[in-house]
């Protein structure tokens, strides 16, 4: 039986069309490290590292009571964060590659069918006897939102390990983003934070939940960008704090400006923590962007990336639409000691489910970063493809229309303010 070793290097040889019989050329190109270092920044992938789940979805036609069944419909539904996120990304133009872990089971199956049928690779994603696929029961209310939840991903956890992830460092250490999400375990999110950071990648981290965002505290130091909804900030500030200083906060009760006034003190643990970019999610509320820095300075990760066919089209017309220039007058915070911060409204939808939108948010704001835009404009764009996912059954939208998403994004990116500081007059 070959080894773990050979198995990688083997894929590595037919990731890059390589004859997998010269298994010992490629380790002398991989102890030479240049020529293969060229090789890999030729077709430089985004890098993502998290959960695929079969996710159930179970929505009553009633307001269901309790100790009882209620009428209504369930559905098999391809999710995990990382997993809507990189299917997102793919129907948006970029070519993710996914690590990950399914089983030998009926949810692997389905999981691992779709993917192949979308043209990606599957070679970083663990598959054996012994791994039950994670599979996530949500209960959704009458309106699509989600009440309650039963998560069984024990299988990420257990089985997407350091070990499994180290073998693909050369993809890592040559993409121009690595997302990871938090249903990793401790020592795998050190794991692939730590290889990215030794290459100077930039890496985003997706909390997934209140209790698992509270991760961040053992990588923030590798951390670019983390995009938490309000639940998630709190608790990703009281765990980078030590203390239960912040407090939940309801998006309902406030206005845009006075919900931002009682998030900053949370955000700003954040960014003093070193994470470059704050991503707050804030549902039909949009989007609060937030830096130490001005919008030009957000993102400083290589430039590794040769946009075509989608992402060439996706560039084009959003540049075209959406000018870069539109926040130069904004002065620059001072001595880094104050926050730059801009709202980014929703759009209006016509809801069907709520469950995908946060990662089509995510999946839409990387795509469109691999696309050559800028973080304000992709932004724009993940909200708009954001709003495709709300209006369809499924997690991710099975296409995505470029006229829409780039109409969509105008609208977003003329209605952003800027919060603080104030523009100049």
């Amino acid at each position: 039986m070959e080894s773990s070793v050979n198995r990688r290097f083997d894929a590595i040889c037919r990731h890059f069309n390589q004859s997998t019989e010269s298994n010992s050329v490629l380790q002398q190109v991989l102890l030479r490290g240049g020529q293969l270092q060229k090789q890999v920044e030729e077709e430089a992938e985004p890098v993502i590292v998290g959960g695929m789940v079969l996710d159930i979805h179970a929505t009553p036609s009633l307001p269901a009571n309790p100790r009882t069944t209620t009428p209504g419909k369930v559905h098999y539904v391809l999710g995990g964060v990382a997993r809507n996120v990189a299917e997102c990304m793919s129907k948006l133009g970029a070519k993710p590659y996914m690590i990950s872990a399914v089983g030998l089971d009926m949810a692997g199956n389905l999981l691992l069918e779709h993917w192949k049928s979308a043209g990606l690779s599957t070679e970083g994603i663990r598959r054996q006897q012994g791994i039950n696929t994670a599979v996530v029961c949500n209960i959704l209310d009458v309106n699509g939102e989600l009440a309650a939840a039963v998560a069984s991903v024990e299988a990420i956890e257990k089985f997407l390990t350091p070990e499994w992830i180290q073998p693909f460092k050369c993809n890592i250490s040559s993409a121009p983003v690595l997302m990871v999400d938090a249903n990793l375990n401790p020592p795998a999110l050190e794991a692939s934070c730590r290889m990215a950071a030794e290459s100077h990648v930039p890496v985003w981290f997706e909390p997934v939940s209140v209790t698992k965002s509270r991760r961040i505290a053992a990588v923030v130091k590798y951390i670019t960008v983390a995009s938490p909804n309000e639940d998630e900030l709190v608790a990703m500030a009281n765990a980078l704090s030590g203390e239960n200083t912040f407090q939940p906060i309801s998006r309902d009760k406030h206005s845009t400006k006075s919900l931002f006034q009682m998030l900053k003190p949370a955000i700003w643990v954040l960014l003093e923590k070193g994470v470059k970019v704050v991503v707050v999610t804030l549902g039909p509320n949009g989007v609060f962007l937030c830096s130490k820095g001005r919008a030009k300075s957000m993102w400083n990760g290589p430039e590794r990336t040769k946009p075509y066919g989608f992402s060439r089209k996706l560039y084009d017309i959003v540049t075209s639409s959406c000018p870069s220039s539109s926040y130069s007058g904004v002065p620059e915070p001072e001595g880094g000691s104050q926050a730059f911060a801009v709202h980014f409204p929703a759009l209006p939808a016509s809801v069907v489910r709520l469950t995908g939108a946060g990662d089509c948010l995510v999946g839409g704001t990387l795509a469109s970063i691999c696309a050559g835009l800028d973080f304000m404009q992709s932004v724009a764009v993940g909200i708009a493809t954001a709003k495709a996912a709300v209006e369809i059954e499924t997690n991710v939208p099975s296409e995505f229309s470029l006229t829409t998403i780039a109409d969509d994004a105008k609208t977003v990116y003329a209605a952003a303010k800027v919060l603080f500081p104030q523009p100049m007059l």
